[in-house]
């Protein structure tokens, strides 16, 4: 029981004091001590932060101060604050995530060094949540390479892509066996064998992204109109070229 109290936001603490409390009834700070195994220093702050949180409530006596848990439910209710609170910070960060992405528009470059395996592939992931249906990347070169699971993360991928009905445009290396999910909703044709290369060249939207397919991955993504254009000239004239 105490780690559902912690997981909905008690401290450790604060579980053992507001469980102590409602098995001893009203009482007074010695005996929640006592059956909590919370030192008595401790006791005070504990219980004035359970009281914040309407957990329980306290009455005084004379000279002598009370406290009682409050009603079990509370702790549904207590739930149900911490729940709006947090779609409320959602809307913040909602607002300020919009703040930021409008921000990085007004830039006129922005280039990133990508490093590693999750840092790539989660870049690819970057291209289907920023593509809608029906538009399309163009993709120039490409290889497994033997890099542990990458062929398997591609056949995910492309599920993904065309679930969300985004079209893609390759010229692959001519060694290279294309997982089945890669050739749906795609043109695609093969580099002459001269040209096969580990580098690979993803054009989409106003991005390049430019990976070299090392056993440890690196890749480059520019955010650049002008850089972006010129890619897509030097994919075109390869692809009329290419039969």
């Amino acid at each position: 029981m105490n780690n559902l109290l912690e997981e909905i936001g008690l401290t450790p603490g604060e579980s053992k004091v507001y469980l102590a409390l409602a098995k001893l009834g009203k009482t007074t700070t010695g005996p929640i001590a006592k059956e909590s195994g919370v030192s008595a220093s401790k006791v005070y702050k504990i219980l004035d932060k359970l009281e914040i949180k309407g957990l329980i409530g306290k009455i005084t006596q004379g000279k002598t101060t009370y406290y009682n848990a409050t009603n079990p439910k509370q702790i549904i209710r207590y739930i149900e604050e911490k729940e709006n609170e947090l779609k409320t910070k959602k809307q913040e960060a909602e607002k300020l995530v919009s703040q930021l992405i409008a921000q990085q528009k007004t830039e006129k470059t922005n280039a990133t060094i990508l490093q590693g395996f999750k840092a790539i592939t989660n870049a690819f992931l970057n291209i289907i949540d920023e593509l809608k249906s029906n538009e399309s990347y163009k993709v120039l070169g490409g290889t497994y390479n033997e890099i542990p699971g990458l062929r398997e993360f591609f056949y995910k991928y492309h599920n993904l892509r065309t679930k969300k009905k985004i079209k893609l445009q390759m010229l692959i290396n001519n060694d290279t066996k294309l997982e089945p999910t890669t050739k749906k909703l795609a043109k695609i044709k093969q580099l002459p064998k001269e040209l096969d290369q580990l580098m690979e060249i993803v054009i989409y939207k106003q991005k390049v992204l430019i990976i070299l397919w090392t056993l440890t991955p690196i890749g480059f993504l520019i955010e650049n109109k002008e850089a972006n254009q010129a890619f897509n000239k030097y994919f075109d004239t390869f692809w009329k070229l290419i039969k």
